[in-house]
């Protein structure tokens, strides 16, 4: 199987709360959407590099900075839908979120439609949103250079007093650029913004489809505005009690056993892939390879690739196996200066997991497209301000130096310093689970690299009385409306009829393969 049908990886990976505390259910405040119900919105054509049709319509709505100042600053809110063509079976208005934090998300309800089964499209409108600060929602921006922009830091002694000044860089740079909007682009906001979209739209409830990052924001919406949910759909899940730092550590904790899984199965086809007859031969293999590269960077399909490249979409790409086969032995052919495997060349990805150059469905209007590091500034805003972060340089260090002898594909990297340690502290506590949430249904794969399995199973626990549906052998980060994907028929039964399982399930692909 080529690289092509990875699905791409998100921006980012999440993080750890601190000691922060969490507000209870009666601190929980909601948003002052009495103020806005029944007020009239634009709804004009979307705007778009390419044709779009005339369903697919875009509005905005002012909602506040800062929601203690409902009559404070604004922000413009980018909104789109697309509307049920069946009136007598629409139910409500599907709300959406592709993840991030920093993803775009205007274009969802385009995406969905030509991906979601017909029955689900009759019963909802398609509802889609740039969250606050992304794309056209009043984009803000750090003025990061390019070089500032990428995040995957290899821990060494001898360079970490460069990673400290990296991050207290982009810190103060964020804080320059956005210092005012900054403190007001969370999680929480967000949601309340949903609620705001909401009752703008006259919906008394929303039902909502999540994925990645959007799990959380769905899970925190669920706790703040419990009577105003409908069906809930949480697609590869952010385990609450690891947000932000704790999510990039779980990737690197997932990535150790993916890797083990990934040399036995290679080493179960040696006179296939000739990487080793044993898990051991294939481990020392891939090793050699990185130490190679991190002495000279290969050169392959037009670009250099240097030791950490390979990391960063090897350790992304171990869950299908096949594919991160073709693909390391291309990265090998082309080290060694030979020719890779045929077709491996047609499978390489345009740019690593978690590129902020990554393109998706929406684009700035006329007033142009949104700074270079819109995406990234967002993704620090959020991370950094929904929980506060260790400050002191040497945890990290010590952190790193720990997770670098543990899980040696990610660990260093996960938990090297990141800009959240010099960071103003959250204006708010992060939002406890402790609401019921029965009509939450959580889907995942149990290879998923950017949210692992130990991930969702933690938002499943946290939402008290939600259901589960776990693929086995499922690899993609997102799974939903993957026709091939085995947790599509509980989904869509539940958006359609509102059945959840009556217990957790576990099901497996036809296709997915899996280790000796």
């Amino acid at each position: 199987m080529s690289l092509k049908h990875l699905v791409p990886l998100l921006v980012t990976a999440g993080l750890v709360a601190t000691g922060l505390p969490v507000l209870t259910a009666a601190q929980a405040s909601a948003a002052p959407a009495d103020g806005y119900a029944g007020r009239k919105l634009d709804w004009q054509p979307c705007k778009a590099p390419w044709p779009t049709p005339d369903t697919f319509q875009c509005a905005t709505v002012k909602v506040p900075l800062d929601y203690q100042r409902p009559d404070g600053p604004t922000m413009d809110l980018a909104i789109s839908r697309i509307k049920s063509t069946s009136p007598g079976k629409r139910r409500g208005a599907l709300f959406t979120n592709p993840g991030g934090p920093g993803s775009i998300g205007l274009g969802m309800p385009m995406q969905l439609s030509e991906e979601l089964p017909q029955e689900v499209l009759d019963r909802y409108d398609l509802i889609g949103i740039d969250p606050r600060g992304v794309g056209r929602s009043s984009p803000i921006t750090c003025g990061l250079a390019p070089e500032e922009v990428p995040v995957d830091r290899p821990y060494r002694p001898e360079t970490f007093d460069s990673d400290v000044t990296w991050a207290k860089t982009v810190a103060d740079k964020c804080r320059q650029k956005a210092g005012d909007v900054l403190p007001h682009i969370t999680t929480r906001n967000t949601a309340r913004d949903m609620d705001t979209v909401r009752a703008v739209l006259g919906e008394e409830k929303i039902s909502y489809l999540g994925a990645s990052y959007g799990t959380y924001l769905g899970a925190v919406y669920t706790q703040m505005f419990p009577d105003r949910t409908d069906r809930v759909v949480l697609d590869s899940g952010v385990d609450p009690a690891r947000a932000w730092r704790g999510m990039q550590q779980a990737q690197s904790e997932r990535s150790a056993p993916a890797f083990d899984r990934w040399t036995r199965w290679v080493a179960q086809r040696d006179a296939e892939f000739g990487l080793g007859d044993s898990p051991k031969a294939v481990s020392d293999v891939f090793w050699a390879l990185l130490a190679r590269v991190e002495k000279k960077p290969v050169e392959w399909e037009g670009r250099s690739w240097t030791a950490t490249d390979i990391r960063s979409l090897m350790r992304a790409a171990f869950g299908n196996l096949e594919a991160s086969t073709d693909l390391f032995a291309g990265f090998k052919a082309a080290a060694e200066g030979a020719t890779p495997p045929a077709g491996t060349e047609a499978a390489m990805p345009e740019k690593l997991p978690g590129s902020t150059t990554e393109k998706t469905w929406a684009v700035g209007e006329s007033g142009g497209e949104p700074a270079y590091d819109n995406s990234m500034a967002v993704n620090w805003a959020v991370m950094c301000g929904d929980v506060e972060w260790p400050s002191e340089p040497e945890q990290y260090a010590k952190d790193a130096a720990r997770d670098k002898k543990a899980y040696p594909i990610w660990g260093d990297i996960a938990s090297n310093i990141k800009p959240c340690a010099f960071w103003d502290k959250p204006a708010e506590p992060a939002t406890a689970m402790d609401k019921p949430a029965p009509n939450v249904l959580v889907v995942q794969n149990e290879w998923d690299p950017q949210t692992p399995l130990s991930s969702g199973e933690g938002l499943h626990q946290a939402l008290k009385d939600s259901r589960m549906v776990t693929v086995t052998g499922g690899y993609t980060h997102i799974l939903y409306t993957r026709k091939d994907n085995c947790a599509m028929a509980p989904v869509t039964e539940y958006l359609t009829t509102g059945r959840l399982p009556e217990k957790n399930l576990t099901c497996t692909n036809p296709d997915s393969s899996t280790a000796p």
